[in-house]
């Protein structure tokens, strides 16, 4: 029986995977606002009804396509991130990590714009989707938490109708950071997206030739607006107080 079981495990995964890399054409050739599982079950040569045994719904394939999306960038930022951690600087690892970002959206355009383009109508993402979209943004907390913990970091000036958000960001999905850090550091965030989505959207067309160069000097100066150090200094005294520690949802 146990043979039995996983051949037809294994036949599930592989069946599975057909449907999401045809799923991941339509998205390429039509948007996702157009994906279709009857469309998908015909060319893979299977009945409608076949299909909905895998993915009962439109939603659900969208689901698995987003999750998968957001676990490959997650993956490629947790890699840039980790290269070298001890030895090279704040600011070094903080562009390796959004170049590598920039690269996958770049290679994968219909998945980027899957996770960061225009909501799907009809769609709400569900709570499945939360943990695999915090990847990237939890690698670069956590160059920003090393560095607090190293006394490297120059924690940046808190306009005081911030101070209440900013708290509550750093006990959420930050603790270890200083508040006013995480209000920089989340400004930086989705200004690291935002470059990314102008050179894929096509704003920078006829403005911007050297992409990449203007990217890593603004990833740069965005690095800094955190507080993070250009070179290793070393750990230096601090008197500045952790933040609590919490949880670290997000919504797709």
């Amino acid at each position: 029986m146990s043979t039995i079981r996983g051949a037809r495990e294994r036949a599930r995964v592989e069946v599975t995977a057909a449907i999401k890399d045809e799923a991941r054409k339509q998205l390429a050739e039509e948007g996702a606002a157009k994906l279709s599982l009857r469309a998908v079950a015909r060319e893979l040569g299977m009945a409608s009804s076949a299909l909905y045994r895998y993915f009962p719904s439109r939603d659900d394939l969208l689901t698995a396509l987003i999750v998968d999306a957001y676990d490959a960038i997650g993956a490629v930022a947790e890699r840039a991130g980790a290269d070298r951690a001890d030895t090279v600087p704040p600011v070094e690892r903080w562009t390796a990590v959004a170049c590598a970002v920039r690269e996958w959206g770049l290679a994968h355009p219909h998945e980027y714009a899957l996770i960061f383009g225009s909501p799907v109508p009809g769609y709400t993402a569900p709570m499945d989707t939360v943990g695999p979209a915090s990847r990237v943004g939890m690698v670069f907390i956590g160059i920003a938490r090393a560095a607090s913990e190293a006394g490297e970091l120059a924690v940046p000036a808190l306009a005081p109708e911030l101070r209440r958000d900013a708290e509550r960001m750093a006990a959420e999905f930050a603790p270890g950071v200083p508040p006013a850090a995480v209000a920089a550091l989340v400004a930086a965030w989705a200004q690291v997206f935002g470059l990314i989505s102008f050179e894929l959207f096509g704003q920078f067309n006829r403005v911007v030739e050297a992409r990449e160069p203007l990217f890593r000097r603004a990833v740069g100066e965005l690095a800094r607006s955190v507080g993070l150090p250009a070179t290793r200094s070393g750990p230096r005294s601090s008197s500045r107080p952790a933040a609590p520690s919490g949880r670290a949802p997000r919504t797709a």
